[in-house]
């Protein structure tokens, strides 16, 4: 009965199209914030594959060639470039190619038929490969008939593209699967320091992160120390991880410098870069949305307080205290964001659902939307939380003090 009486005492001054207004501003911007974080989750999901298009963290970086470059030291990192390049703030990680320094040829033969050509092969720090084949690790512990065991290589996934569809196609060989390569025995001659060696390679994954040979470092150290006096030149070709690949500060660090990175890695990098741009501009227009309509309602609360002004004095002569006349308009300010938190969740899921299917179609899986959910229900939680102390203070001030 008291309930019905405070209730029937202050709602004559509410205005239902201020709350709406209210509603709908805070509907729009908050759907606009969970849905650019979801979408921005979606998209991102692609960076996380190991065949992703994108490559989110890492660049491969040389020294331009000028000309006809008959010193090929000319285009090696020295110590102290690679120290400044380590030194950047956007650097993460800095991976140094290793390369051969003998000669190597390799032979396949493929059903009957014969091929040799010139090789060179590369290594680099394990956790560099976005690839992680067995068998990878290699010593050169001899094998029970005395020859030394077979050495694993990761080619680059364009190399059998273009041989099934270049060499391949135009020469009558026949085209090899992933799979398949992955079967056949491969010859590698290795010559150096007046030595010469034989040794059987397999090609056990295909990565399309780096565009070399890649062997691992414990055979290129062994076969150098063997053929090549153990010479350690500098490396001519660094692989880095970096925490944006399209940030504009590493474009102008290398054109500053010299250096250019390997493929379209950067123009990718740049699309992730202008993706997350984006989605800060669509974020921070929900949030501005949300704000002005989280002041909306302490203007209209102020208003209504203002109204109820002498209603309020009388609820207090008849012994109401201020919680009891603010628990009304907590119960509609509860209502009204949970009514935008769920109509915020609704449009998020049917956007979502829109551009599901799109990213379906070019391999991408979204992620979950309870993260999304979860951000949304924080933020309208700091907003009621925020609504409900502006109505206390209000409704306390609107109360007067007990006469002494």
């Amino acid at each position: 009965m008291k309930r019905s009486i405070v209730w029937r005492l202050l709602r004559h001054n509410i205005s239902v199209g201020q709350l709406i207004g209210y509603g709908v501003a805070n509907l729009v911007g908050l759907a606009i914030v969970i849905s650019a974080l979801q979408l921005y989750r979606d998209v991102t999901n692609v960076w996380e594959a190991e065949d992703s298009f994108i490559s989110r963290d890492y660049i491969i970086i040389s020294k331009k060639v000028e000309g006809v470059a008959l010193n090929g030291n000319s285009n090696e990192f020295t110590d102290a470039e690679i120290a400044d390049i380590e030194a950047q703030p956007w650097i993460r990680k800095t991976g140094r190619f290793a390369a051969a320094g003998f000669n190597v040829g390799a032979s396949l033969d493929i059903w009957g038929r014969g091929m040799s050509t010139a090789l060179f092969l590369e290594a680099i720090p394990d956790e560099f490969f976005d690839v992680k084949p067995r068998g990878w690790q290699w010593q050169p512990t001899p094998e029970p008939d005395g020859s030394l065991p077979e050495v694993p290589i990761v080619i680059s996934k364009d190399y059998l593209t273009l041989y099934n569809f270049g060499f391949a196609s135009s020469r009558g060989y026949p085209q090899i699967s992933e799979a398949t390569i992955g079967q056949l025995p491969l010859k590698l001659s290795i010559s150096g320091n007046g030595r010469q060696m034989t040794l059987q390679g397999r090609i056990v994954g295909f990565s399309s992160r780096l565009n070399t040979f890649a062997v691992p470092e414990t055979f290129l150290e062994w076969a150098n120390k063997e053929l090549a006096g153990d010479s350690r030149a500098n490396p001519s070709r660094l692989i880095l991880e970096v925490n944006t690949p399209g940030d504009p500060a590493i474009s102008r660090y290398l054109a500053d410098h010299g250096y250019e990175s390997a493929g379209d890695k950067a123009d990718n990098g740049r699309a992730a870069y202008f993706l997350s741009i984006i989605t800060a501009i669509v974020v921070s227009v929900g949030v501005v949305i949300s704000l002005l309509a989280f002041f909306i309602l302490l203007l209209s609360i102020h208003l209504l307080l203002q109204k109820n002004r002498q209603t309020i004095h009388k609820l207090m002569m008849l012994g109401y205290s201020p919680g009891a006349v603010s628990r009304h308009y907590y119960m509609i300010v509860g209502m009204v964001n949970g009514a935008v938190l769920i109509g915020a969740w609704i449009l998020m899921l049917v956007a979502r659902h829109l551009w599901t299917e799109p990213l379906k179609e070019i391999g991408v899986e979204g992620s979950s939307p309870w993260i999304a959910m979860l951000v949304g229900l924080a933020i309208i939680g700091l907003i009621t939380a925020g609504n409900l102390i502006a109505i206390a203070r209000n409704v306390g001030r609107n109360f007067p003090s007990p006469r002494r």
